[in-house]
């Protein structure tokens, strides 16, 4: 038998079930619905339901078919009109046959003492002391050394001495199967500050445009989170909000696939199975955001490697050592590494928590179908994720957003990571301050040291002033160039080529002679003191000539007589 794809709903005095069954032939069919149960046959199809809540026969159940799209819909009366049936969407706590809940043993011995009538042994009992006693014997090391137990609830022990090559690229931990909790938790710590990248934390930390717009993203329960607050702020009930979450066609699929079980969990193991799904949903938001919605290869990548449960199959005492332990790994593994992404997804896990079992159901079939299509991380469908899929249906959601409460009472700060966060960023803003003080002094210009009295002249004067200062007489050129070599040899190389420029200078705008001594006298820290006698008569002789210089400037651009009787060999051609 086949079982066909179907969908329920409700209003308030009516249970409405679809079921698709293609090619079945409308005249052989037959309907039976009662109390709780409800099943439907339509060769070659088969459903079997446990409604969450009573159904009666009235009369005013009705029936109908859809040829084209090959659907029956078949609306049953509520025993309690306007009753509201919680967890409608989860198909596979309804295709599991109704079984009576006792903790009896299958397997009974004949003769053995009789079960009282509870069937269950009170957790208040008193221990019984007087137990048989066996004497002392040795016992080698490898028996001491038990197996340790992992997965879901913990119920997992001894899969990797069996599939150790296919885990070994799953999971960080090393031989989980014989290393107890507690080392585990100290090789995960170990790990992370090895792999703590601190050149990689600080380009994220301060180039932030990428990050700011992973922010903004909104996922696929923010909306729904909107809703759900406008919903119930019009006094309309947490469970009538379940029906926001919608589930696609291939997520029916996968839950009519499940393998409906019953899971004998302990107080601890129930605590366990709590906090890991926090943790799993923290690297879920995470990876949500970050890839927009669009799932990618290192999706399943980002998933299990944020989550220590998944790749350290860490347990966990409290909710705040989880929020750390997911910051840490988000500094320390993924593409983008900022703390404001830790808060995001800090808050995007409350809210889902908030949201009901559906929204969760939710998340954990799209966590499940990103490992499936994934090799080898399908591996963890089978530890955790698919026993998430098939417990959370059975949960209430009210406990669900006590474990949301929870979560909004713990606060998460850069300190209690232990990466000496904030330290790292006082000192690169330090050396960032710096950096940019030294740019600003850098750009500053240089404040000239005179200024030519010659720049408000106009353009031919200019021209003028500067043709006949430029040809200088042989004679006057050789002096200069018999003087300039006997100081040489006193004075630096690149001190040499600043005084030539400042000569030049000085003779093109009229430069103050008592300015270019106290140039060449200052020099630089290399220059010997012995130099400076020799330089001034230099220098003054120098002085002299450029306030010739000068004064051949200052003279009326048309008396080009005058010029010519000082210098024959100089013609201007304005003249």
């Amino acid at each position: 038998m086949l079982t066909p794809a179907f969908d329920l709903s409700q209003d308030a005095d009516f249970l409405t079930v679809a079921i698709r069954v293609p090619y079945a032939r409308v005249s052989e069919f037959d309907v039976y619905f009662e109390g709780v149960d409800f099943k439907f046959y339509a060769k070659p199809y088969f459903l079997r339901l446990t409604l969450p809540g009573r159904i009666v026969e009235n009369g005013n159940e009705q029936g109908s078919y859809d040829a084209d799209k090959g659907i029956f819909t078949i609306r049953l009366p509520k025993e309690t009109p306007g009753q509201h049936f919680e967890g409608l969407n989860m198909l596979t706590a309804l295709l599991a046959p109704r079984k009576s809940r006792t903790a009896k043993p299958l397997v009974e011995e004949v003769g053995a003492s009789e079960v009282s009538e509870e069937g269950v042994e009170d957790d208040d009992e008193e221990f019984d002391w007087e137990i048989e006693q066996s004497p002392y014997e040795e016992v080698s090391e490898s028996a001491l050394n038990l197996q340790c137990h992992y997965g879901f609830g913990n119920l997992r022990s001894g899969v990797f001495q069996r599939l150790q090559d296919e885990l070994s690229d799953v999971i960080d931990i090393k031989d989980p199967d014989f290393t107890p909790a507690a080392e585990r938790r100290q090789k995960r710590l170990s790990a992370e500050l090895a792999k703590f990248d601190s050149d990689h934390y600080l380009a994220d930390f301060f180039e932030t445009e990428a990050i700011e717009q992973v922010l903004k993203y909104n996922p696929w329960w923010t909306d729904i989170y909107s809703k759900m607050t406008a919903s119930l702020g019009k006094n309309q009930k947490q469970e009538n909000c379940a029906a926001l979450v919608s589930f696609s066609e291939e997520d029916k699929y996968q839950l009519r696939k499940f393998v409906n079980k019953s899971y004998l969990l302990d107080k601890t193991a129930i605590r366990q199975v709590y906090f890991s799904l926090i943790d799993i949903l923290l690297a879920y938001c995470y990876e949500t955001r970050v890839t927009e919605g669009e799932k990618n290869v290192e999706s399943a990548w980002n998933i299990r490697k944020l989550s220590p449960t998944l790749c350290w199959f860490e347990t966990w005492t409290n909710v705040h050592e989880i929020l750390v332990s997911f910051g840490r790994r988000v500094l320390c593994y993924p593409l983008y590494r900022h703390f404001k992404l830790v808060i995001k997804a800090y808050g995007d896990t409350i809210k889902i928590l908030q949201l009901g079992r559906s929204a969760v159901l939710k998340c954990l079939l799209d966590i499940h179908k990103i490992f499936q299509e994934n090799d080898p991380a399908y591996i963890l469908n089978d530890l955790y994720i698919s026993d998430y899929c098939v417990w959370i249906q059975k949960t209430k959601s009210k406990k669900l957003a006590a474990l949301a409460e929870a979560l909004k009472k713990v606060s998460l700060t850069k300190a209690q990571l232990g990466l000496e966060l904030e330290e790292l960023e006082a000192a690169a803003l330090l050396v960032q301050q710096e950096e940019t003080a030294l740019k600003a002094t850098h750009s500053v210009p240089r404040q000239p040291t005179s200024t030519s009295s010659s720049e408000a002249s106009d353009s031919e004067e200019t021209d003028s002033t500067e043709s006949s200062e430029a040809q200088v007489s042989d004679s006057e050129q050789e002096e200069l160039e018999n003087t300039e070599s006997k100081t040489v040899n006193s004075f630096p190389g690149p001190f040499v080529e600043e005084n030539s420029v400042l000569l030049i200078d000085a003779g093109g705008g009229g430069r103050n002679p008592a300015l270019l001594r106290s140039d060449v006298t200052q020099g630089k820290p290399g220059t010997p003191s012995s130099a400076l006698p020799r330089a001034k008569p230099l220098i003054e002789e120098l002085g002299e000539q450029l306030q010739t210089n000068v004064r051949i400037s200052d003279t009326a651009p048309g008396n080009c007589s005058s010029v010519q009787d000082k210098n024959d060999r100089q013609t201007p051609s304005d003249c």
